[in-house]
């Protein structure tokens, strides 16, 4: 009996040890336009933990039976505090109201995790929501997404007038960009002044720099991940914005009662208009602006399914009368069906195709030209979530592109010279990731995972052989359609671990490995949109870079403030630079004007935040240096990257003064960029040729500048609400360099260096408004 009695009682503990837990799990949606919120905290009370929404809002948490306090948050919205009792799986969405800024509460409703700075496993990362870009200066009233993210530490630009993003080191090439999984080949309007992407369509963007995810792959320095939001299912409602020299319309709603809503946003600029007041007639003529359109539709097939169609169009046109004419721009479209299939899986599938394109015309009297080219990419992906149990988060999927490589062709009514091409080339490129973040302990969390990628060169195709030196063509191989002639095949691995020292303060460490297969050939110092896209050859081999970071997090005040310092190195294998006069453009055997080496960078990157209150906003500083060491190019001596800014400084601030007006600020400075410049000059056979030393030894000189504005908010009439933004880009009107000009004083004859720069102040006025 008294055996029995033992086992009775051991099989009652067992049985009390093993009750079954439950899942929760949901969707977290904006109140007003029912788009969901990603990164949004969900914490539970009772047990002093919790979980954070993925891209699309999802989350989950497992718990044993009971009744817990759930508090859910995100940056500009009510925190919410809801009971909930788990007695089975429940399928829980929570809604989330925007906070009003315009009310003192704010400074303690809005309270926050520690979750972004210190708990999470990403680091090196930027995340931010359209609230927080919409507070910063930028050029002409515009909201700018990426001129934003460059305030931030590690994410530089070569200055006014040139396109590019250099993050850490790395080239304007090593950056995948995307809008809702398409690819973006070339971000910006206007030479660089603008952004591609309208903020009114913008939900949120993340900026990985290191630490990379295993469902990326494709580029070396960083991921910038663009979502666009979705339209109002409640009521139809639009927002728009009038200023000097551009305007924008979005409109949005349901066309399906609670089933399906659209939203579709346009802007344009008309700068142009004005040179109808010119008494030049070819400036009468002439043309100069941008325009882009976004739009989305979301449709609910059931509580387990849902679907999305988004697209972006944008495009730049430049024209000089009836002479000139250049145009170029982007075209991406996404369809995106989500499934749930239970409360611990679920999947998306997305096809996507993406277009950057270019074209040049020329007429000339009697004479016409025009040139061509640009790169399209089909993409088909799925993507798994399963979270098995609380302690692990299990991602994995594949992904399958098409591109194709439209070369420079051009056509002409030039008797003899009718039509040429550069012979296009093709490729298929394929990635298979499987990604685990795994909680070992309170205190420490591991995400480990593995990419292989596979790029495959496929024919129709004229393949090169060369020389020794590379110079001179030797043989030639031509290969039909869909022949795969190359392979390049390799595994990126990743992983990144933090370590929780208490609440407030945190260790990370990252390592990862990417693999590039697309290359930007350009004849400038910075990017261009006319800089031609071209693949891995059998003489041009993937880059790959290695990069370790480490950092260290902290917050004060009950997360008021945030604070990191963050480490890094990066190696670079296979890049690219040029030979001595190469030339580029129109250049079939464009190898033999290449020169390949290694390349690396490092640096130190220090952001102080601050995150609520009437004040708030962020000073960083980077400490950096990016190098190159390419056989053939100063003497076999290493050199500084086209794009290195050793030390780079933003401050931003904003300050709510009441609840009318809102003040903006920002200052930047950088170290100027290296540049090749002619040392001397001298004579031969009757002709002056420059006399050039060491690459890149010379710089540019600082750039510094402050931009302010100031925001009046009308009262609200009705559904009706309208601001008024005055801006001054510039303020001190700092003569920042566009380029150095060298030539000869018509005065003494001798050479001298003159400094021309685009723009001095620009001031600018815009009202806004939404109903």
């Amino acid at each position: 009996m008294k055996k029995l009695y033992i086992l009775f009682f051991t099989l009652c503990s067992a049985i009390s040890f093993a009750q079954e837990n439950y899942t929760v799990s949901g969707i977290v949606k904006d109140g007003e336009l029912d788009f969901e919120l990603s990164g949004a905290g969900v914490y539970i009370q009772e047990i002093k933990k919790g979980t954070y929404a993925n891209e699309g809002g999802f989350y989950k948490v497992v718990l044993p039976p009971g009744t817990y306090t759930f508090r859910v948050t995100s940056f500009g919205y009510d925190t919410l505090w809801q009971k909930v009792n788990v007695d089975k799986d429940l399928n829980l969405d929570f809604t989330l109201q925007g906070e009003d800024f315009m009310l003192e509460e704010v400074e303690v409703a809005g309270e926050r995790t520690n979750n972004n700075n210190i708990t999470s496993t990403e680091m090196s990362t930027v995340e931010m929501d359209m609230a927080e870009i919409q507070s910063v200066p930028v050029l002409f009233g515009e909201t700018d997404v990426i001129r934003t993210l460059t305030l931030m530490p590690g994410v530089q630009t070569t200055g006014d007038g040139f396109t590019g993003l250099f993050v850490r080191g790395g080239g304007t090439d090593q950056n995948l960009i995307l809008v809702d999984d398409a690819v973006v080949y070339n971000p910006f309007h206007l030479l660089g002044f603008f952004s591609a992407f309208n903020g009114d369509a913008v939900r949120d963007l993340k900026l990985y720099k290191a630490g990379v995810p295993s469902l990326y792959g494709g580029r070396l320095s960083s991921v910038l991940d663009v979502r666009m939001r979705s339209g109002n299912k409640e009521r139809f409602s639009g927002n728009g914005g009038i200023g000097l020299i551009s305007s924008r319309l979005t409109l949005e709603g349901p066309f399906a009662q609670d089933k399906g809503s659209f939203i579709i946003s346009g802007r344009r600029t008309y700068a142009d208009l004005f040179l109808n007041l010119s008494p030049n007639e070819s400036l009468r003529n002439s043309t100069l602006h941008f325009y882009d359109l976004n739009f989305k539709a979301d449709y609910t097939l059931s509580d387990k399914d849902r679907v999305s169609l988004s697209g972006y169009y944008g495009r730049d046109v430049f024209g000089y009368s009836d002479n000139f004419r250049m145009g170029w721009g982007n075209a991406t479209s996404s369809l995106r069906w989500s499934h749930i299939y239970n409360s611990k899986l679920h999947h998306t599938t997305t096809l996507s195709v993406s277009n950057y394109d270019y074209n040049i015309n020329f007429n000339l009297g009697d004479f016409g030209i025009e040139l061509n080219s640009g790169i399209r990419t089909y993409n088909a992906k799925t993507d798994w979530d399963w979270q098995p149990n609380k302690k692990h988060h299990v991602r994995f999927g594949f992904s399958t592109m098409y591109h194709d490589f439209r070369m420079p062709s051009f056509s002409s009514n030039i008797e003899g010279l009718e039509e040429a091409a550069v012979p296009s080339r093709n490729a298929l490129e394929h990635g298979v990731y499987i990604q685990n973040d795994h909680v070992i302990s309170p205190r420490l969390t591991l995400s480990y995972g593995i990419r292989l990628s596979m790029f495959n060169l496929i024919g129709p195709s004229e393949v090169y052989g060369f020389d020794e030196g590379r110079r001179n063509v030797t043989d030639t191989s031509f290969y039909n359609r869909g022949e795969v002639y190359h392979t390049y095949l390799g595994p990126e691995p990743r992983l990144s671990a933090t370590y929780i020292i208490d609440p407030e303060n945190s260790i990370k460490v990252s390592y990862n490995r990417m693999r590039q297969h697309l290359h930007l050939l350009s004849n400038s110092s910075a990017a261009f949109p006319l800089d031609l896209w071209v693949p891995v050859s059998n003489v041009i081999s993937p880059q790959i870079g290695d990069q370790v970071s480490a950092g260290y997090f902290r917050n004060f005040k009950e997360n008021m403030y945030e604070t990191s310092v963050e480490v890094y190195y990066k190696d670079m294998q296979n890049q690219i630079d040029y030979r001595s006069g190469a030339n580029l453009f129109f250049n079939p055997i464009v190898e033999t004007e290449l020169l390949f080496g290694r390349g690396w960078a490092y640096g130190a990157e220090f952001l102080v935040k601050k995150r609520k209150g009437r004040l708030n906003g962020w000073i960083s500083y980077t400490l950096s240096r990016s190098l190159r060491l390419i056989e053939g190019i100063n003497e076999g001596n290493p050199y500084p990257s086209n794009f290195e800014r050793i030390h780079d400084i933003s401050v931003v601030g904003n300050y709510q003064i009441n609840n009318k007006w809102q003040f903006s600020g920002s200052w930047v400075y950088a170290t100027g960029t290296p540049v090749t410049f002619p040392a001397g000059r001298y004579t031969y056979e009757g002709r002056t040729v420059n006399f050039y030393t060491g690459r890149n030894e010379y710089r540019m000189p600082s750039y510094h500048r402050m931009d302010v504005s100031f925001t009046y908010q009308r009262p609200r009439e009705g559904r009706f609400n309208s601001s008024w933004n005055f801006s001054v880009y510039n303020l001190y009107a700092r003569h920042n360099p566009f380029l150095i000009d060298f030539r000869e004083n018509e005065q003494t004859g001798e050479m001298e260096a003159v400094q021309v720069a685009l723009f001095r102040i620009i001031p600018s006025v815009t009202w806004n408004f939404n109903f």
